[in-house]
């Protein structure tokens, strides 16, 4: 079962990044450069604002998951520049990366986890579990902010007009990222409904859901926890992990 869903998720994400892949070169194709000042709408600067806050959520694992802080910095770049594409290309690698055993085990917390842990190091965090409620709480905020303001100054996103070829564009970029992140989520609860319920809010409300859903899981640590243990579910902190000092067999 777990190969199964290894082989899937791989599959998975290698027809998004295609299928985003696709969208740009023929949005490039269709409509020309991305970089014209009147594609800039109010709506599309809020829609880049909220896909670059779910990119950082995104490059905050890439820098986790790699040793090498150059290699994170050619990641974070990539990310950048093609979004969605990037992202899935790096979480095939990683699914390519896991050994057979690994598969069978636990393929989604194995590819969560930092390469150089799997030796039995642990990893030292960058920021505190405080100091990351914080960032994220201040970054759902200012989307939220964003979202009040772009509505109560150019009205309802809803409209026929805003729906150009790079908003679209933009948007099937946004929405892979989103089924990342739900993919994360359906991993990390115990409970189907709850998953379900934040993956309806992650698509209606984009990042403003996504930092509310990741400050919620830094609440769920201690203050003197690492900061990384958020990405893991407690069922596979329980079985490939001893609470407490976090020791990888």
């Amino acid at each position: 079962m777990a190969v199964s869903l290894a082989i899937g998720l791989r599959s998975a994400f290698m027809v998004l990044g295609c299928v985003t892949a696709a969208t740009v070169i023929y949005t490039v194709a269709t409509d020309g450069s991305p970089f014209r000042k009147e594609l800039l709408t109010p709506w599309m600067v809020a829609t880049l604002i909220d896909f670059y806050i779910i990119i950082l959520a995104i490059a905050a694992w890439i820098v986790y998951k790699e040793s090498n802080w150059i290699r994170s910095l050619i990641w974070i770049v990539l990310l950048i520049c093609f979004g969605s594409v990037t992202a899935c290309g790096y979480i095939v690698m990683q699914f390519l990366k896991l050994s057979p055993q690994e598969s069978l085990q636990d393929p989604i917390y194995f590819v969560l986890l930092k390469n150089t842990k799997k030796d039995g190091t642990e990893s030292k965090s960058i920021i505190s579990v405080v100091v990351a409620r914080v960032i994220f709480s201040l970054l759902g905020c200012v989307m939220l902010g964003t979202l009040i303001y772009t509505i109560a100054t150019d009205g309802s996103p809803f409209r026929r007009e805003l729906l150009t070829p790079w908003m679209i564009a933009t948007l099937v970029d946004f929405y892979v990222n989103i089924i990342a992140l739900s993919v994360w989520v359906v991993y990390k609860e115990s409970n189907y409904k709850t998953a379900a319920l934040w993956i309806v809010l992650f698509i209606c409300f984009g990042s403003v859901s996504v930092c509310a859903y990741i400050v919620v899981q830094f609440f769920h640590l201690a203050s003197q926890d690492p900061v990384y243990l958020v990405l893991f579910s407690s069922s596979s902190r329980a079985v490939n992990g001893r609470e407490g000092g976090w020791l990888i067999a």
